[in-house]
């Protein structure tokens, strides 16, 4: 029986939260260090990665303005890079994790100036070709491991998986002239991660030159010339953009059944 191939959780943190700040919040801490329940947005993804494969290894890729994060421990005072400020409690969620998650292999990425770079410059830590890449929005915290564990199946058998739900309000298209016209929303589906492929695909879709259409890692492969396999995704698998999200976020949480929590 072959053995199971390397599995990676490429987990994209790097953007500042602006539509959460922008919408009202005070917060300087970008969402994904926000506090949700009894830990941050960012350490709800791996508990549940790691809960789902014990040989899954961790490639977080951070915001470009975080420099030396693995080298430096936080200091007393909060800290400034390009015009925001971060409090200590940032610095805290990375360099504990290491420590939190004893066995786990953690690799530290700086972002880019967009999703293509991040991801592009988060899947140069992968080794192997026949690795399956797990990528995933820190800021949806609410992943399951069933959801994993769809994926992982199907890119074993496709070489991608990309989890989708379908659209359930009514839908309308516009056009360059201004005009607009209903979209059948039985034709459409709102796309999730993890986005998961056999790394091969990504080392080669990473490889073209960025583009505006290139709005997440299937668009990329597609583009590459390769067929993209949906799976069944989760309903609240949310992504948190706006305050009124995290309130959406902390419910759901209280309806599950939580393990027993890793603390910082």
């Amino acid at each position: 029986m072959p053995s199971a191939p390397p599995k990676y959780a490429l987990i994209v943190a790097a953007g500042q939260g602006t539509r959460m700040r922008s919408a009202g919040s005070t917060q300087h801490t970008p969402k994904q260090f926000l506090w949700l329940g009894n830990k941050p947005v960012l350490q709800h993804s791996i508990d549940v990665f790691a809960s789902t494969f014990t040989d899954i290894r961790f490639i977080l890729v951070l915001p470009p303005s975080y420099p030396h994060f693995v080298n430096k421990l936080p200091s007393a005072e909060p800290k400034q890079f390009k015009g925001y400020e971060y409090p200590p409690s940032y610095f805290n969620v990375v360099s504990k994790l290491p420590a939190i998650y004893a066995g786990y292999h953690f690799a530290f990425v700086p972002g880019g100036e967009t999703r293509f770079q991040s991801v592009k410059n988060g899947i140069q830590y992968v080794q192997e070709a026949d690795a399956i890449v797990f990528v995933h929005d820190a800021a949806r915290p609410l992943l399951t491991g069933e959801l994993i564990e769809r994926c992982y199946a199907a890119a074993l058998e496709h070489g991608v998986a990309i989890p989708a739900v379908p659209a359930t309000e009514s839908l309308r298209g516009i056009a360059a002239d201004g005009t607009n016209h209903p979209i059948d929303r039985q034709s459409v589906r709102y796309i999730q991660t993890p986005q998961t492929f056999r790394a091969a695909l990504l080392f080669e879709a990473f490889q073209q030159d960025f583009q505006p259409t290139f709005t997440d890692e299937a668009t990329v492969v597609e583009k590459a010339g390769h067929r993209i396999q949906l799976v069944e995704g989760d309903p609240t698998n949310i992504k948190l953009t706006y305050p009124h999200d995290m309130k959406i976020a902390e419910v759901l949480l209280r309806q599950r059944t939580q393990p027993s929590p890793r603390r910082l």
